[in-house]
């Protein structure tokens, strides 16, 4: 199984997207559309132990809200991911019960290793 969450307006997103050229059996989420529930949160969670993993701290919303100067508990990490699909590090990738979490080059390098 795989699936992706992204965000159709995201120009990184979509670069990574496409350099995998057509992938087969994929589901992609944009995550605007189609917000990231609870149980599929939760499910990322497990596979990654944290909600912090998957917490984005360079979203505008972080910076905005000051949350650069709390102290944040894996509880406010998810509610936090829950209330906005900014706070989800993007895109996320689940491959075969793997995951890999946002647009770094050994992610990416990782991912490619994986799908070919």
């Amino acid at each position: 199984m795989k699936h992706i969450y992204h965000l159709s307006t995201c120009n990184t997103c979509k670069k990574i997207i496409d350099a995998f050229g057509p992938l087969t059996d994929v589901t992609l989420q944009d995550l605007k559309q189609t917000h990231i529930s609870e149980k599929e949160l939760d499910e990322l969670a497990t596979i990654t132990v944290s909600y912090e993993s998957l917490f984005n701290r360079r979203s505008r919303l972080y910076t905005s809200e000051g949350l650069a100067n709390k102290d944040l508990s894996e509880q406010d990490y998810k509610s936090y991911i829950l209330s906005h699909y900014t706070f989800l590090k993007r895109p996320v990738f689940i491959v075969d019960n793997e995951i890999f979490i946002g647009n770094s080059k050994d992610t990416i390098e990782a991912l490619k290793q994986k799908l070919l």
